[in-house]
């Protein structure tokens, strides 16, 4: 399990929609082991949990932002 840390949302902006679709699915895996690992008692650290969906989210954001872009040109 990688933990690609996304900093900032120009990280994300300089990703390819490939790339994206990539760390979108690479985080969700992760997300998914988080929440098993914490159903289980086995998680060390919560934070993670909340970093994941948060950089889920700014993924995906950037990738409607782009699906509207072409749609109006």
């Amino acid at each position: 399990m990688a933990k690609s840390v996304v900093n900032k949302v120009g990280d994300v902006r300089a990703k390819s929609d490939d790339q994206l679709k990539e760390l979108v699915l690479e985080l969700r895996r992760e997300q998914f082991n988080l929440r098993f690992q914490r159903a289980t008692g086995q998680q060390e650290g919560i934070g993670r949990i909340r970093e994941a969906r948060r950089e889920i989210a700014r993924a995906k954001t950037v990738m409607s932002e782009r699906t509207r872009a072409a749609a109006k040109a």
